[in-house]
């Protein structure tokens, strides 16, 4: 009865108060929730052999009959031993177990077991140290083909785990559930089944917890595996088709005018930027909105893509706005576009700080730009009125107060990367933008400078089109990076004075900002103490992290970007927005405290002009997945391949967060296998026009949606 799958899971027989709260912590309410617990790993015993044929070093499972067990404990240590010897009639073998003196009174002299585990040996007897068990029932002794294996022998499924929850306990738990299997009702179309050549879903489950052969666990891996991102590329097209029912503004390519901004630009545009460009301004002539990814890395450019854009909305008459996470970020943004689009006035709209670029009156002066400080009402009404055309901010732009006239265009920047729960809130507050014109919803640019493998953005953003800017400007040099020792922590500071001496400016990364007896990594302010008073004190040295308030942020980055300032030490919060192309080194305290992407991020903080630039990492640590990490650093210096292999480091599930992705494990452990992403796709395509021919395979997408909570 298919209903017993609903069943809660402390309706199963032995589960009490105790076991709930842990169960619950490994996402286990109900009866299918354990059937659908899969395990992460294998422990491979191989096939049954006699004891004489046993191997040192070498997993083996043995069969055999108890001839005695005792429990002793150890005189020094006080620790508990419980010793068995087995025989198969023709061989013995001794079994130890430790602090497990319960097994007394489940193992005794006189019945048949089978044992799993590393083989060793005890003087001239093969032994087994803590190896798997179970009993053999009296009815099967004779027949040990048929003998159903669930802790030895053969594939032995080890599952994600929890304190008090072991793999075995869950072992036996599964199988007394497995036979419901049959009950759940097959949802993909027989003919995907016979196309891709799949396994039913009843096989598959039954497979995957306890294997006949790794060919079978394979299969059925794969089955669950494709179910998974077949179901998430049909929300993603179902979702896709969804946004492409509003409609949009179709802004006519006016090629003069974008020929001409593009001529007046200071600098030549790369293939990429001209390949991403061409794209957008292709979409927003559509009367479907535009929903784009740009991703690209660090000083690639995306701001000048996105301001083409900008231009040819503005430029038709229409309204624009570019919202950043941080307000860092957003003036950062803001300086940009004054820059490349000086003709016109440009809003800037955050929590703290409204301001509107602008020509002076003054005639001495027209060349020169000024910024006037308006308050939020009149923003809000140069929004409404639509006076103003391009409107740059926080999401402060997408408050219940803020109404524009005619938007035509959203476009997001990410400072990190975005999972699908974030880019569908997104895309709701867009949907919610208030202008006078209901029916219609703006084009939506994304723009993210975490450059996301290929096999990744196919199946995670899937309902996306991307751009990819993976070029940098021409006469850029690439950064030389280094791991620094503890012992050449002073060579490192001489290096930066040289280059200060030169005329140059430097960053100083630190992960905290006040002293923190947790973590053993330098902060801020002790840091721009150390380095103003003792390393660096001829030189000029200011402090920047997120606690300070906005126009004090905001004066210091400016004085830095003006030569005011000779060494800048800060938090993560220059990972973005912080464009200084007199700058050449950055140092990074406590580099294994930060992630990969975030490490590039920082090193993009340098190499922003045609000097050759440096990067130092400082650690004390001495793990191996921080030389690992770092080393990849060092060694790639384009963010697509850096990301690669990240990927390859921590895998999917780490490298987009788990939380962030809402993905389920089977498919997260497949976003690197791009033959079955491809598949899942065009198997997707085929079939979502046509859904509601299959109430199954509806239903099942209703439910995959409730639980990945992709809304």
């Amino acid at each position: 009865m298919s209903s017993d799958l609903n069943n809660k899971i402390e309706s199963l027989y032995g589960i009490g108060k105790h076991y709930l709260p842990k169960l619950h912590k490994l996402g286990i309410f109900n009866i299918k929730d354990l059937l659908y617990h899969f395990p992460h790993r294998y422990e491979n015993f191989g096939e049954i052999k006699e004891i004489k044929d046993l191997c040192p070093g070498e997993k083996s499972t043995i069969h055999g009959k108890i001839i005695n067990v005792k429990n002793t404990r150890t005189p020094r240590k006080r620790m508990q031993i419980t010793e068995a010897l087995i025989s198969d009639g023709k061989s013995v073998l001794k079994a130890i177990w430790f602090n497990q003196p319960f097994l007394r009174n489940t193992l005794w002299a006189g019945i048949n077991v089978s044992l799993s585990g590393r083989v060793g040996m005890d003087y001239d007897t093969f032994s087994m140290s803590n190896p798997a068990y179970e009993i053999i029932p009296k009815d099967l002794e004779e027949s040990e083909e048929n003998i159903p294996h669930i802790q030895t022998g053969g594939l032995i499924p080890m599952y994600p785990e929890t304190e008090g929850l072991t793999s075995r306990w869950l072992r036996i738990r599964i199988k007394s559930v497995l036979h419901l299997s049959d009950d759940i009702k097959e949802f993909i179309p027989d003919e995907i089944l016979e196309r891709q050549g799949l396994i039913s879903i009843s096989e598959a489950l039954q497979q995957v917890h306890f294997p006949t052969d790794k060919e079978n666990k394979n299969r059925a891996r794969h089955r669950l595996a494709f179910e998974e991102l077949f179901l998430m590329q049909l929300h993603f097209k179902k979702q896709r088709q969804q946004w492409q029912k509003n409609g949009a503004r179709s802004i006519p390519f006016d090629q003069p005018a974008i020929k001409n901004f593009v001529d007046n630009l200071s600098f030549k545009l790369t293939g990429a930027q001209k390949k991403a460009t061409w794209q957008i301004l292709q979409d927003i002539e559509k009367d479907v909105p535009m929903n784009r990814l740009m991703e690209g890395d660090v000083g690639s450019g995306k701001t000048v893509v996105a301001a083409i854009g900008m231009f040819e909305i503005i430029n038709a008459g229409f309204q624009t706005a570019l919202m950043a996470p941080t307000e860092v970020l957003a003036e950062q943004h803001y300086n940009t576009l004054v820059t490349l689009i000086p003709s016109i006035p440009i809003l800037l709209l955050t929590g703290s700080c409204q301001k509107i670029s602008g020509k002076s009156k003054v005639k001495s002066q027209k060349s020169k730009r000024r910024n006037k400080e308006i308050s939020r009402k009149e923003a809000i009404t140069l929004i409404k009125s639509g006076k103003v055309k391009i409107v740059i901010g926080t999401h402060a732009i997408i408050q219940k107060d803020v109404e524009f006239k005619d938007l035509a265009m959203a476009i997001v920047d990410e400072q990190h990367r975005f999972g699908v729960q974030q880019r569908a809130a997104l895309q709701k507050n867009v949907l919610k933008i208030k202008d006078k014109t209901p029916s219609i919803i703006p084009h939506l640019l994304t723009m993210t400078a975490t450059p996301i493998p290929r096999t990744l953005a196919l199946s995670a953003y899937g309902d996306l089109d991307i751009s990819i800017l993976d070029e940098m400007p021409k006469g850029r040099q690439k950064i030389i990076t280094k791991v620094v020792a503890p012992g050449d922590r002073l060579k490192a500071y001489e290096f930066i004075s040289s280059e200060i001496k030169k005329g140059y400016q430097a960053f100083v990364i630190c992960p905290l900002i006040e002293e923190s007896d947790t973590l053993e990594v330098r902060s801020v302010t002790e840091e721009y103490e150390k380095l103003s008073k003792k390393i660096f004190k001829n030189f000029r040295i200011e402090m920047l992290h997120g606690k300070m308030k906005s126009r004090e942020k905001e004066e210091i980055m400016q004085k830095f970007k003006n030569r005011e300032i000779d060494i800048l030490v800060s938090t993560s919060v220059i990972e973005v927005g912080i464009d200084v192309p007199n700058a050449t080194v950055i140092l990074i305290e406590g580099s294994d405290r930060f992630g990969l992407a975030q490490l590039h991020q920082f090193r993009g903080r340098v190499g922003r002009s045609d000097r050759q630039s440096y990067c130092f990492l400082f650690t004390d640590s001495t793990a191996r997945t921080t030389a690992q990490r770092l080393k990849a650093l060092v060694g790639s210096a384009n963010g697509f391949e850096l990301a690669q292999k990240d990927l390859e480091i921590r895998g999917p599930g780490e490298f987009l967060g788990s939380r962030q992705s809402g993905l389920p494990d089977l498919a997260m452990a497949s976003l690197t296998d791009v033959e079955t992403i491809q598949l899942a796709r065009e198997e997707a395509e085929k079939i979502v026009s046509k859904i509601n021919k299959f109430p199954a395979l509806k239903n099942k997408l209703e439910q995959f949606k409730s639980e990945i909570h992709f809304e």
